[in-house]
């Protein structure tokens, strides 16, 4: 079995922060897979399915984001598993947003979130990091993160939820280049120009349409051309 564990803030005050970016990724992932419904368990809610050939528990912790290990050591000891079968999606400052990265291991960069769960189980499990963005200065990060998505973010916010469900099975099976892959096809899809334009072959212009040509003007007399028509 896998675990992957979104973080984020539980409530409806919080469901659309920044900081909760992580429950986003498992809410998609469960709706687009046909996971089961979501019940309590292990101080947080669980959803059971299948991503491929593994089994895989989704995981949002109900504590609030600096106790989230507090959750996940309770699922990770009732299922025995190991750390190399869990896998944290969570928000991150420093990459833009929209941008995907995955990691195994590591420090916790001053999440709040993974210092908890690192504290609680280890360091050695995978990371999903989801771009956000800074706002530019330390100060402004906790209004940032506990500050709803713009409308202007929607899209590619969308794009990027839309590339982790599809890439899910991917990310279960160990196969990380190619679930990156297949969220950059959402979020950056190659231009149709780009796939359907032969190699090396310019866009048509008006200069290599064909040009029709005037025919000459009659310099006959029309006494000629009365007598060229009997001939």
């Amino acid at each position: 079995m896998k675990l992957f564990v979104g973080l984020g803030n539980p409530g409806a005050k919080y469901a659309g922060n920044r900081h909760n970016i992580g429950f986003m990724a498992l809410d998609r992932i469960a709706a687009d897979h046909g996971f089961g419904a979501w019940k309590p368990a292990f101080k947080g809610e669980v959803a059971e399915g299948r991503l491929g050939e593994e089994k895989v528990l989704l995981l949002k912790p109900g504590t609030f984001m600096n106790l989230s290990g507090q959750s996940l050591q309770a699922a990770m000891a009732f299922y025995k598993l190991a750390l190399g079968d869990i896998t944290v999606f969570h928000d991150e400052l420093d990459l833009a947003p929209g941008k995907c990265r995955v990691k195994q291991g590591g420090g916790h960069a001053g999440h709040n979130g993974l210092r908890s769960i690192s504290g609680m189980v280890g360091e050695g499990y995978g990371r999903v990091r989801l771009g956000i963005g800074h706002p530019g200065h330390k100060d402004a990060v906790a209004a940032y993160v506990l500050h709803d998505f713009a409308k202007a973010d929607q899209d590619w916010l969308d794009d990027l939820l839309r590339g982790l469900s599809d890439g899910a099975a991917l990310l279960a099976a160990g196969d990380g280049p190619k679930f990156l892959n297949a969220v950059a096809l959402r979020v950056a899809p190659p231009r149709s120009s780009e796939k359907t334009r032969p190699e090396g072959k310019p866009a048509e212009t008006l200069a290599e349409k064909p040009v029709p040509v005037a025919e000459p003007p009659d310099a006959r007399s029309p006494m000629q051309k009365l007598l060229d028509r009997f001939r």
